[in-house]
């Protein structure tokens, strides 16, 4: 097959996985999969969280696992798998620089962004932890993060106002 063509597919494997990260992320992690999620939204010093790893990492374990299972039988001949797990692992790559390393500093370097796309990458996320539990939160993408105005209007809609903080936080 054609350079183009499976370019083609791992670009646009790339952008369904943002499509359906944003689905799973909104409708499974902070739904019946809140069980393996709540580490992610537990304070750094909580018994959920203990070292380096938590246990939300078990989902990008598993979406590896689909991704080499996929780059395996596109590679035995079931054209386009490969592709297609390749554009899965771009993703994650993508998703492990973005969310891991520049939202939850998850490097052993700090950078904050300032402007642009990352910054409101960066906010929308941050916004998204703005609430504790699974409940009530907003901007459930990775890559892909609305206007952090329309991000403040959901969260007061949702919240009957603005969030107010805990007094011993």
């Amino acid at each position: 097959m054609s350079y183009m063509l499976n370019t083609l597919i791992v670009l646009l494997t790339v952008a369904g996985m943002e499509a359906f990260a944003w689905f799973a992320h909104k409708y499974i992690m902070h739904g019946w999969g809140w069980a393996w999620h709540r580490s992610h939204h537990e304070p750094h010093d909580s018994p959920e969280r203990t070292g380096w790893f938590e246990k939300n990492d078990l989902y990008a374990v598993v979406f590896a696992g689909v991704a080499i299972a996929l780059i395996a039988l596109g590679t035995a001949g079931r054209y386009p798998l490969q592709w297609i797990g390749a554009g899965m692992t771009a993703y994650g790559f993508l998703y492990f620089l973005a969310h891991d390393g520049l939202v939850h500093q998850r490097w052993p370097f700090r950078y904050v962004p300032r402007r642009g796309y990352l910054k409101r990458l960066y906010q929308a996320h941050r916004m998204h932890h703005a609430v504790q539990g699974k409940d009530g939160c907003v901007s459930f993408g990775f890559l892909v993060a609305p206007p952090v105005s329309t991000l403040k209007r959901q969260l007061r809609e949702l919240h009957d106002g603005p969030l107010k903080r805990d007094e011993d936080s």
